[in-house]
């Protein structure tokens, strides 16, 4: 038998692909599903089952797509409209080989959600490993904010599913969740990818709780919920994501058609670092590093315009990169790339703006001045609850547009942030919505608590 896990970095989406006996499935499968397909064949198996433990919110699933090349069949939870596969119920099961797969329903994060619980018959009965979808996290538990009118029952629900589904499958079943550190689909969970349902329960703080605390915990969360998951939710139901290799490939686009371009509605996006933005960037763009890509462009591209990618000149493979990402998450029109990256546009004679990057030790002295700029804090509530700025204005990055109206236009404005990168972002932001004066404190808090900076504010 054999067990491998497929990453989707930027959105900390896990996938997995499991098998023996010339057989094998995928469980939570992301779009680009040639990856599967490789990994199959290495291991002379046909995919026979995909498995889905919800209708995911944040990627779209390429389920339909595997099993269009591999006749497989689809299973997900009872409770929705499906356009495709089938409803399995709690205590159905499959075999993929000789493996055995139980369906274990698991409601809470969504009322549709199932794990689903795997035994090698070839050595014994008892599971060895369950994949629990955005039910279990590693050090932590999924978010259950979706039904807002029903606080209070899903938490509950999601406890009992953990506590009385989940850990009576044995402390030394291996937990594979949908989602690692980083994802929004819930928060705290650890930086790594393995672990078992009995070192959770020993040391996993939400397992910790009590029913009632559990509750309170949940009920009281901050998480956000960014405007596309509304149309992945509506996708992943229609199961409509068309195959990759079916979307137009990006076009290298001269400065003079770039420019064009967003002028007839193009979203530009730099996908380049803090730094070399420091230096230029094509005005009205918006800059947002290839590493942070999946975090927030579901944020601040509105519903798949056009768009067209900035790149550094010799990174052959940012603008692949940056579509794949973009594909995964729903925005599939990648008009084109800007030929020659900054380069193509400063020596086609074109303006290009620049967002200064400010050092702590001169943000400090300025902020001393007689005519101060506003330092913009963009970290959310919990990291401004931990660690607070002096005299900072705080809008969380995510809020930014909806906020502009709270952040002067007639003083300059320094964004800050935990290490100057989301403050990239918001400066960009600020930049195309026509702040004139607008800097980056590259390093942030970071760079302020090793440098002993003063503008961090006293601990009460």
């Amino acid at each position: 038998m054999f067990l491998e896990t497929f990453r989707s970095e930027g959105l900390a989406h896990l996938s997995y692909l499991f098998g023996d006996g010339g057989e094998a499935a995928v469980v939570d499968p992301s779009r680009d599903i040639d990856r599967y397909l490789r990994a199959a064949r290495a291991e002379d198996c046909r995919i026979t089952h995909v498995f889905e433990t919800h209708r995911n919110e944040d990627y779209l699933v390429g389920s339909r797509e595997i099993a269009r090349r591999t006749g497989a069949t689809i299973h997900h939870g009872r409770g929705l409209d499906w356009k495709y596969g089938e409803t399995a119920g709690d205590g159905d099961t499959f075999r993929v080989g000789p493996v055995e797969v139980r369906v274990l329903a698991t409601p809470g994060h969504t009322d549709e959600s199932l794990s689903f619980a795997i035994a090698d018959t070839a050595t014994g009965k008892d599971p060895i490993a369950v994949f629990t979808g955005d039910s279990l996290f590693i050090g932590s538990v999924g978010r259950t904010d979706f039904y807002p009118d029903r606080a209070r029952e899903v938490a509950g629900l999601l406890f009992d599913s953990i506590h009385e589904t989940l850990l009576p499958l044995g402390d030394g079943v291996i937990l594979l969740p949908a989602h690692g550190a980083g994802s929004v689909c819930g928060g705290g969970m650890a930086p790594r990818d393995f672990s078992t349902l009995g070192y959770e329960r020993r040391n996993n703080p939400m397992l910790q709780l009590d029913r009632d605390a559990f509750i309170r915990a949940k009920t009281t969360e901050r998480h956000e919920q960014p405007p596309y998951f509304r149309r992945m939710e509506v996708r992943n139901l229609a199961g409509d994501a068309p195959p990759l290799d079916a979307l137009t490939e990006p076009a290298p686009m001269t400065a003079d058609r770039f420019a064009e371009a967003m002028e007839d509605g193009l979203v530009a996006l730099d996908v380049r670092s803090p730094e070399a933005v420091a230096g230029a960037f094509v005005p009205g763009s918006v800059a947002i590093p290839l590493d942070m890509l999946a975090t927030y462009a579901g944020w601040f591209v509105p519903d798949d315009p056009p768009l067209g990618l900035i790149a550094e000149k010799d990174d052959r493979g940012a603008v692949p990169e940056a579509r794949l990402i973009l594909a995964r998450m729903g925005f599939e029109r990648v008009a084109g790339y800007l030929a020659g990256g900054l380069d193509g546009w400063e020596t086609s004679g074109r303006r290009y703006g620049r967002i200064p990057a400010v050092h702590v030790d001169e943000l400090a002295r300025r902020l001393e001045a007689k005519d101060p700029p506003v330092l913009l804090d963009v970290r959310t509530r919990d990291e401004v609850d931990e660690q607070a700025l002096r005299d900072a204005l705080h809008v969380p990055l995510r809020e930014l547009i909806e906020r502009l109206d709270e952040i002067p236009r007639d003083r300059p404005v320094v964004a800050f942030c935990g290490t100057g990168r989301r403050s990239l972002i918001a400066a960009s932001l600020l930049k195309r919505e026509g702040y004139e004066e607008v800097a980056d404190a590259l390093g942030s808090l970071s760079a302020c608590v090793a440098a002993g900076c003063p503008l961090l504010a006293k601990e009460p």
